[in-house]
């Protein structure tokens, strides 16, 4: 199993980012807790964890009310 992450910007719509993969889900977890700053700052809104070809969850980059 491998998890990544897929990207969206504000409206939703898919873009590009790292395209890091990690042999666990708490080591993904872990990276984006660390760049989560950066990606936003790049302009990705959200994201999305991926195990494999199964979406697990999605989470918002950006700060409340934005």
């Amino acid at each position: 199993m491998t998890w990544t992450w897929r990207y969206e910007d504000g409206e939703g719509r898919p873009v590009d980012g790292p395209s890091e993969i990690f042999s666990s889900q708490a080591d993904a977890e872990s990276w984006v807790g660390q760049t989560w700053r950066d990606l936003a700052a790049a302009g990705i809104a959200s994201v999305t964890l991926v195990e494999d070809d199964r979406s697990e969850y999605r989470m918002s980059l950006l700060a409340a009310g934005e």
